[in-house]
């Protein structure tokens, strides 16, 4: 018993070791589900960037940033005369926030949304840089980047670790509100 306890103790102390082998692949699709999960290290076609260059590029490049964290919703469990007031989102100051357009498939409404508000917001100019943020590790934003791509945009830049960078880098946040329109 003895031998065992100082066996398990000894390869509980032990380092882990991860291989290579064990780096998210870039699918060629989008994410269809299981949206907090580890993100691959790239989108083809995209740069990469962190809240430094993300800042960067809103001051020097007028780049567009948007928000794709989904809004909260009141629960349906919850009974008819109970009060619900959602949590304000904080998100990079001066973000557009187009909630719900990270999803892997998206309806005809949604994309419509997400669409007319991104050709607004860069002003129809399909070389303007325009980054995506939700939270690290998650693949919402990775899908509303390589969307941007199919619609012909040459400047997009996934900020993959989103606001948990903007957070690390120190950077004050802004309460966002949803663009206008409607999305399902």
């Amino acid at each position: 018993m003895k031998t065992t306890c100082m066996l398990l103790a000894a390869l509980w102390c032990q380092p882990v070791l991860v291989s290579a082998d064990s780096a998210v692949a870039e699918p060629s699709e989008y994410r269809m589900d299981d949206y907090d999960a580890p993100v691959p290290d790239a989108l083809t076609g995209a740069g990469w960037v962190g809240a430094v260059e993300v800042q960067r590029l809103m001051v020097e490049e007028n780049a567009v940033v948007v928000d794709v964290i989904p809004e909260h919703r009141k629960p349906e469990a919850l009974p008819e005369n109970q009060i619900w007031i959602p949590v304000p989102h904080e998100g990079v100051p001066g973000a557009l926030w187009l909630p719900d357009t990270g999803f892997g498939p998206l309806s005809e409404t949604t994309e419509r949304y997400f669409r007319m508000h991104l050709e607004e917001a860069t002003e129809g100019d399909l070389d303007r840089p325009v980054a995506f943020y939700c939270r690290a590790d998650c693949w919402m934003s990775w899908n509303a980047a390589k969307r941007a791509l199919s619609y012909g945009y040459k400047n997009v830049y996934w900020f993959a670790e989103g606001v948990d960078d903007w957070f690390f880098e120190g950077f004050d946040f802004a309460h966002l509100t949803p663009a206008m329109g409607q999305r399902q």
